[in-house]
C-alpha cells in the first residue's frame, strides 16, 4: 500500500472517530424545571411553607472555614 493511501485512509478514520466522539459526547443544555402551575392543589399549605424552611446553623461559617483551613494544610 501506498504511503498517500495509508494516510489518506488513517485520515478518513480518524476524522470518523473523532465524529463518533463528538456526537456521543452530546450534553443537553441546562433548563430550568418548572412545575405544572395550572393544577388546583397546592402540596404544601403556605403557612406550613414558612415553618419548613431551614436556617442555617450559627456555627457553620465556622465549620466550613475549619474545614477549608483543613484541606489547605494536607496539600
Amino acid at each position: 500500500m501506498k504511503l498517500e493511501i495509508a494516510r489518506g485512509v488513517f485520515l478518513v478514520g480518524a476524522l470518523a472517530v473523532a465524529s463518533l466522539c463528538f456526537a456521543a459526547w452530546n450534553e443537553p443544555s441546562p433548563t430550568v424545571v418548572r412545575g405544572n402551575l395550572d393544577r388546583d392543589h397546592c402540596p404544601v399549605p403556605p403557612a406550613q411553607r414558612m415553618a419548613l424552611q431551614v436556617r442555617p446553623d450559627a456555627d457553620l461559617l465556622l465549620f466550613l472555614y475549619g474545614l477549608s483551613q483543613q484541606l489547605g494544610q494536607r496539600g
